[in-house]
């Protein structure tokens, strides 16, 4: 239950504080005093829209909070726990600031959360019934969403199953739509594939054969300089000319050091590393005469290297920038094409699940549409007996539950979808189309709501399907926002007494401006409003039997103090009272 609403700079509302109960609280005040400002609270508590134009004039930020006591709500305490909040004391406080630049921050539990979670979470607490929500139940959409909410959890759980089929088959089809219309491209693109795999196969590359053919194709291109540079180098280090070279200039220079090792032992030292010196360059002079040696012209290899280099370069034009990047093209390649040859077998496949998938959605769809059907006959009943109540005897509510049909589609098309012996058109939401039919007195022919019932009509209508909703859909907490425009007279005081029935199941709260609702409140708030001649604000006032009179009488009359009006709030109260929800 919803104990408590604490609200701060939002609107004319400076600071006030309004502590709930159970039963029916209602909210009253002149036009302007404030008392839309208690719905648009409670909207931000339940994480709707931050209007940052209903900040308090002056003010930095609105905030607004709720104390919820938790009792049974085992599901809310739970997501209040997941959102990182705190249940103290079986109580949970959600709250909202809105900036007045526009930024909006959300808290449950005295934790910050996105508000989205705040949304989340508060759902299932309250139900919030205005003007606008009475325009919307004109909407075909909003009349099946209230049947189905009706059907309770077996119409859901199979509207789930619905959707669930629904949704693998429009994956199914539009990916068969892709693949058939993309035939022909993925032809040519498996005939690319195969050239270019042809090509390489012909050529045969090896991992790294381009790096090693280009080594060999400089060493044979350069022999006879390469021979000539050896040679003499090889003469530079060990001459057969007789000349002078390296091995005999480091075996002099070993020797003269050598012949005074015994009168310095670092001279013997320094000798001996021309000692090894000597042999390094006798090592090297070999290795450098049998590398000339090696080096011979070959022009055949040669040709055959620039040939099959070619070869190679030949497909790092097409495939890659080297033979290794060819090869890891081969064999993506390779693999894509086996997928592209395999089009008309998952075509083939596709075309089977479709078949598959169309023949469950439409056993889905048979089995919701009864349900909905079976559904409509019950709620029709449940509002037609709450109108009664409402002081429209003679009206009658009937729910239409109908198919529309369409042509047969093509071979494999995604047109309607065959039901029993009947093609039928079909959305997300199943094959049925909804309508809500009034005939508001004896012998009239039922109309929809949009054409047949008038304001005060389609207010009941609204307040006797959310009564009728109460009992399959259970929340904590009802809002009405003036749901009651357009009702006056006896329609309203049957409006005030149903509305107190309610609260003996449920937390009633009815912004109204009917005295005959307002007397069936176990608690009646009142937003008055004051000025000190440079701003507006407004307060919240519960009040005790005599202010509620004189209320009573102001809005009766427009008159707090005067002994008819007040006569009449006397016994608009007295007759109220049997009524009243906390006696």
């Amino acid at each position: 239950m919803l104990e408590e609403i604490r609200i701060s700079s939002l609107g004319v509302i400076d600071s006030s504080a309004l502590e709930l109960g159970p039963g029916l609280t209602v909210i009253t005040g002149e036009t302007g005093a404030g008392k839309t400002m208690i719905v648009t609270a409670l909207g931000l508590l339940l994480g709707g829209r931050a209007d940052s134009g209903a900040v308090r004039t002056g003010s930095r930020s609105a905030r607004v909070e709720g104390v919820i006591r938790v009792g049974d709500l085992a599901d809310f305490a739970a997501a209040v726990e997941e959102a990182g909040g705190e249940v103290e004391e079986d109580r949970v406080v959600l709250a909202r600031n809105v900036a007045a630049e526009g930024r909006s921050r959300a808290f449950v539990g005295g934790a910050t959360v996105p508000v989205s979670v705040l949304a989340e979470v508060a759902e299932p607490l309250v139900a919030v019934h205005g003007q606008s929500d009475q325009h919307r139940l004109l909407q075909a959409r909003a009349q099946r969403e209230a049947l189905d909410r009706f059907g309770g959890s077996d119409t859901a759980a199979l509207l789930a199953g619905y959707v669930e089929t629904y949704r693998a088959l429009e994956s199914v089809e539009q990916e068969l739509e892709e693949v058939v219309a993309s035939a022909r491209d993925r032809a040519r693109e498996a005939d690319l594939l195969r050239f270019g795999l042809g090509e390489i196969e012909e050529v045969d590359p090896e991992p790294g054969e381009d790096v090693t053919l280009a080594a060999e194709e400089s060493r044979l291109g350069f022999a006879d300089t390469l021979r000539t540079a050896a040679e003499q180098a090889r003469e530079a280090l060990s001459s057969e000319q007789g000349g002078p070279d390296a091995l005999a200039a480091t075996a002099a220079a070993r020797t003269q050091l050598d012949s005074v090792r015994d009168h310095d032992p670092e001279a013997g030292e320094l000798a001996d590393r021309l000692a090894e010196i000597t042999y390094l360059l006798s090592d090297l002079a070999a290795d450098v005469a049998s590398y000339a040696a090696r080096l011979e012209t070959d022009p055949a290899r040669l040709a055959g290297v620039s040939s099959r280099r070619a070869a190679l370069t030949a497909l790092t034009r097409k495939y890659g920038d080297t033979i290794d990047e060819v090869l890891a093209w081969a064999e993506q390649s390779s693999r894509r094409l086996l997928d592209l040859d395999h089009t008309d077998e998952r075509i083939e496949e596709l075309r089977a699940e479709q078949t598959r998938l169309r023949s469950e959605l439409a056993r889905a769809a048979e089995r919701l549409s009864r349900a909905r059907t079976e559904s409509a006959g019950r709620l029709a009943e449940e509002v037609t007996a709450e109108l009664t109540l409402l002081a429209m005897p003679h009206a009658q509510l009937d729910i239409a539950v109908t198919q529309q049909e369409a042509p047969a589609p093509g071979e494999g098309g995604r047109g309607p979808l065959r039901v029993g012996e009947r093609w039928l058109r079909y959305t997300a939401s199943g094959v049925d189309e909804v309508e809500f039919l009034l005939s508001a007195n004896t012998g009239s022919e039922p109309r929809p709501l949009n054409k047949g019932a008038s304001g005060g009509e389609l207010s009941r209508v609204m307040l006797a399907l959310e009564v009728a909703l109460a009992g399959t859909s259970p929340v904590p907490t009802f809002v009405f926002d003036e749901v009651d425009a357009g009702v006056g007279g006896a329609a309203a005081v049957e409006v005030g007494r149903r509305l107190a029935q309610l609260a003996r199941t449920a937390q009633v709260l009815v912004v109204t401006h009917l005295p005959q609702v307002a007397a069936y409140a176990d608690r009646h708030v009142v937003v008055e409003k004051s000025h000190d001649g440079t701003i507006t604000s407004s307060g919240l006032t519960v009040l005790d039997t005599d202010q509620r009179e004189r209320e009573l009488s102001r809005m009766m009359a427009g008159l707090s103090d005067s002994d008819t009006a007040l006569a009449h709030a006397r016994e608009l109260l007295d007759v109220a009272q049997p009524a009243r929800a906390l006696g």
